[in-house]
């Protein structure tokens, strides 16, 4: 069973998510928040494996609010599926912070609960336009800010640069493995690797320093999915 935790300052949208997910033989919603520090306060308290995460209001408060719950105090790392108006409102800020995922809150019903499963599992989901939003924070100089160590990626081996690059591009672990011709546990074994060389939290942040570190350059345009 997946527990669930609603953050979003709008108390219909909180009452409309609840009924979406909690008929959900595998999902349970175990609390509501109406705002930011109310949803670190209750995830340290309730100990979701997701947090369901309106990122609307400004993009600042929404960056700390996902930092300050995927580094609580306790070790308690819940992933944060962040919900936006728009692809460009601010996910850069917010994956690079540790957001598990995002996802535009004109997805649909089973859109939306596809992606709560998927965050679970520990895989990657986007919308669409994250590719390009990544690709104008690259260009306009945002994705440089406060960015990563350059000499992590000297860490990775050949094998690893090329896993990590088909993770950027949105490739599975399945399709990977075919493309690098091995097999997919080994894929899974050199994901695991590189999140560990480079200190990413998952997947997404494994994407934004492919970007940030120029493994990946801004006129490749990819398009990223679950």
């Amino acid at each position: 069973m997946t527990s669930v935790l609603i953050a979003t300052g709008q108390s219909l949208q909180r009452v409309g998510l609840r009924m979406l997910l909690e008929p959900q033989p595998d999902l349970t919603v175990v609390g509501e928040a109406a705002h930011g520090p109310e949803a670190v306060r209750l995830s340290a308290l309730l100990r979701p494996d997701i947090v369901l995460l309106d990122g609307r209001g400004t993009g600042t408060d929404t960056v700390e609010t996902v930092r300050r719950l995927v580094h609580a105090p306790d070790g308690h790392a819940p992933h944060v599926l962040l919900l936006t108006t728009s692809d460009d409102a601010h996910p850069y800020g917010a994956l690079r912070a540790g957001a598990a995922g995002h996802l535009r809150e004109d997805a649909t019903a089973d859109e939306l609960v596809a992606a709560v499963r998927v965050v679970a599992a520990g895989d990657v989901v986007v919308s669409p336009g994250l590719a390009r939003a990544l690709i104008d924070a690259v260009r306009s100089g945002r994705a440089v800010e406060n960015s990563v160590p350059g000499n992590r990626l000297d860490t990775l081996t050949g094998r690893e640069r090329d896993v990590l690059t088909a993770v950027a591009s949105g490739d599975s672990n399945a399709e990977i493995a075919d493309r690098l011709c091995i097999a997919p546990t080994t894929v899974k074994s050199h994901v695991s690797n590189i999140l560990t060389k480079i200190g990413a939290r998952g997947r997404v942040q494994a994407v934004v320093f492919a970007y940030e570190s120029g493994l990946v350059h801004p006129a490749q345009q990819h398009v990223l999915h679950a």
